[in-house]
């Protein structure tokens, strides 16, 4: 089995935008993980709030999301986009 693909959500409570893209990341990663037996995805989601170096960063763009520590996308997710960076880490 290969080494889990780390996602991380940067958001913070109450955001719907944050509410969203945790609801399309969550549904990539079912797809994902359903399509591609023997593949893992660990999420984690980080609260924007909590962390001022990250609040610098990425205060304007909640939410973030990182793809193996790496910026992905941020405001909106595009589930075809997420999924065929998955795929191609695979």
């Amino acid at each position: 089995m290969s080494k889990p693909i780390e996602i991380t959500l940067i958001g913070k409570p109450g955001c719907h935008l944050c509410e969203t893209a945790l609801q399309v990341v969550n549904q990539v990663i079912d797809d994902f993980v359903l399509a591609k037996p023997g593949n893992s995805v660990v999420l984690q989601e980080v609260n924007i709030l909590k962390d001022e170096d990250l609040a610098r960063k990425y205060g304007e763009e909640i939410p973030v999301v990182l793809v193996n520590g790496k910026q992905h996308s941020y405001w909106t997710v595009e589930a075809p986009r997420l999924l065929a960076k998955l795929q191609s880490l695979s």
